[in-house]
């Protein structure tokens, strides 16, 4: 940190929010556009020594991939050679655990930040993430009332599953925690984060939790056993919802899709609330050129009505955190198939978007979704592991370049590689500028070379020493 308050100068740093074992928060602003922050300062030397640094590169990487508007946003993330800096989305309302604990919450109050939670909640399913911690003191509040979900420390992503397509990391505060957590014998990720949201919804109708007990072991047996009592002001409906949300048996526990059917939880949602999965904020990016690109970008938008959404604008961090670099995808996988690929383009977006769709048709892939730069691609048959789904998003990092992600979100991954590998890789050859990690492998090899050039020149200078040494003898 520097002197007078200010940190890499760029932030003006303010009061304390709220700390930890291994890090600190502060209110802070910008000084270059004066916006509203919030920095999490972490102790590089506490988490290397208990070795949670893995845990960290997480986080960021999480953080990135689940930008929703209720989902506090990570703007960019310094470091020091002591000190780890998150520079965070600052939500003003502080924990929504502050206003519980005043009692209980009215109905209608209650039902909004728990379809807030749930939008959220499925979002990041959507993008194989599983929060796993889900409880009043990690959901916020901005200064419009809105929910905002933090804390992304324990969460994991689809990768981390074992063969058993399960999670099986005992994690979370116990009495947020699902039966199957506790029992350790491995659980879907997201039937575990339903659990957790219905015990956050019966804390906001009851002002207490469904599930206590000052014996821990007793409260796991509570747990297991589903054992709670609503009490007499709860809505028939919301108790109906409640019941199939804390069910103990994981495989008949509701789903989020239906969650978002039930009558209850409908009540007051109005169409320009329901945001869909791949809608982003409207948090104006922290880097001073990116605001401005943005803007121009905006106002050229506005003026050209295209058949489809404008691909969404990459800021500064996004950049950074996508070069080869800062790729932090190999920290969940353990080999080489990874279920992403990125390549840039100098091509418009619609020349881009015209040659997946030709390439999908000629697969025989049907379109499931074509919105803001993301289209969906499915498979028609049935795989070792279920339909093949292909996710193409493109993001525009200046008018004239973009970013294309191609990833597999649902099916066998040995059969996403072999179509990537075979069929769009050389299919899109004549619109691909570069694709990534390529570059940095070029340059390792070209490194290797000479690295063995350099070698053998040793080994022979070290020959003729040693022939100029016996030939002296």
């Amino acid at each position: 940190m520097e002197n007078k308050g200010v940190l890499m100068r760029r932030y003006e740093l303010g009061r304390l929010l709220g700390q930890g074992t291994f890090a600190k928060v502060y209110y802070a602003r910008s000084l270059e556009t004066s916006q509203s922050v919030a920095i999490k300062v972490i102790d590089k030397e506490k988490v290397l020594k208990v070795g949670l640094i893995n845990q960290i590169k997480r986080e960021i990487s999480v953080m990135r991939l689940v930008r929703h508007p209720n989902i506090v946003q990570l703007y960019e993330v310094m470091a020091t050679k002591s000190k780890i800096y998150f520079v965070l989305e600052y939500a003003k309302g502080g924990e929504l655990f502050n206003r519980v604990a005043k009692g209980r919450l009215k109905e209608d109050v209650a039902r909004k930040y728990f379809q807030q939670l749930i939008n959220a909640v499925d979002f990041c399913h959507s993008r194989g993430v599983y929060h796993r911690d889900l409880k009043p003191e990690n959901l916020l509040l901005d200064d419009n009332e809105n929910l905002k979900v933090s804390d992304f420390g324990l969460s994991a992503l689809a990768e981390s599953k074992r063969q058993d397509g399960l999670l099986h990391t005992t994690c979370g505060t116990p009495a947020y925690v699902a039966p199957e957590v506790i029992n350790r014998k491995g659980y879907d990720g997201a039937k575990a984060d339903i659990w957790s949201c219905g015990v956050v919804l019966f804390v906001l109708l009851a002002g207490h939790l469904p599930f206590h007990d000052s014996n821990l072991m007793e409260l796991y047996r509570k747990v297991d056993k589903a054992e709670y009592k609503c009490p007499n002001w709860f809505p028939q409906e919301a108790r109906r919802l409640l019941s199939k949300m804390l069910d103990p048996n994981p495989n008949t526990r509701i789903s989020i899709a239906k969650i978002k059917e039930n009558s209850w939880f409908k009540k007051g949602l109005k169409s320009k609330q329901i945001k869909t999965e791949t809608e982003s904020t409207d948090v104006v990016p922290l880097d001073t050129d990116a605001a401005s690109d943005s803007c121009e970008n905006s106002s050229k938008a506005n003026k050209a009505k295209q058949v489809v959404d404008r691909p969404p604008n990459f800021n500064a961090f996004d950049i950074i955190s996508l070069s080869a670099g800062f790729d932090l995808s190999g920290l969940f996988e353990e080999n080489f198939q990874k279920r992403e690929a990125r390549f840039t383009s100098r091509r418009p977006a619609l020349v881009i978007i015209s040659k997946l769709e030709e390439i999908a048709k000629r697969l025989r892939l049907k379109v499931k979704k074509k919105e803001e730069g993301l289209l969906r691609f499915e498979g028609l048959k049935e795989g070792r592991k279920g339909i093949l789904t292909i996710d193409a998003e493109i993001f525009e990092v200046t008018p004239s370049f973009h970013l294309v992600e191609v990833k597999k979100s649902n099916g066998d991954t040995l059969e996403y590689q072999k179509i990537l590998k075979e069929d769009l890789r050389p299919a899109l050859q004549d619109i691909v500028w570069a694709w990534q990690g390529e570059q940095q492998q070029e340059q390792q090899q070209s490194q290797q070379q000479e690295e063995q050039q350099l070698q053998q020149s040793l080994w022979e200078q070290q020959e003729q020493q040693q022939l100029l040494l016996q030939q002296s003898r």
